[in-house]
């Protein structure tokens, strides 16, 4: 198995992120675990411009959160993602820890399938240049 699959980024909750109680709204969420994504397809040298590049677009077809503590304006956060699934489809696990003591505030995982660039069909397996990415052999 591959020992690049998770990266973890470190971000600071900003004003803009937050209600009126200093809470970060919920739908923000989505977007630290991009970032995180983000981060981990770039260590894998396959990120949403090489997909394309690859005939490949990956549109998430499935994304779930669970929350478990809230974050504030100002806190840091470190936001990890996980790749653990790769075979038929990218399945991303996140959490989503304070930065200072580690108690755990969300977790999650999203779910991406290839579609052909050319075609618009959904491939219901993981195309090759995935596998190469990985430095993996393709089952």
């Amino acid at each position: 198995m591959p020992d690049n699959l998770h990266r973890e980024v470190e971000l600071q909750i900003p004003f803009h992120d937050v209600d009126m109680m200093e809470v970060v709204w919920h739908g923000h969420y989505c977007k630290y675990f991009e970032i995180a994504r983000c981060a981990l397809l770039e260590s894998i040298d396959y990120d949403y411009r090489q997909m394309r590049d690859s005939g490949y677009f990956w549109p998430i077809i499935d994304l779930r959160l669970r929350f478990i503590k809230p974050a504030r304006f100002g806190q840091r956060i470190l936001v990890r993602a996980t790749l653990t699934e790769w075979e038929n489809r990218l399945k991303i696990d996140y959490l989503i820890r304070d930065s200072a003591s580690g108690s755990r505030l969300c977790k999650g995982h999203s779910v991406q399938v290839a579609v052909a660039v050319q075609t618009g069909e959904m491939r219901f397996e993981s195309p090759p240049v995935l596998f190469g990415k990985l430095g993996i052999a393709k089952p």
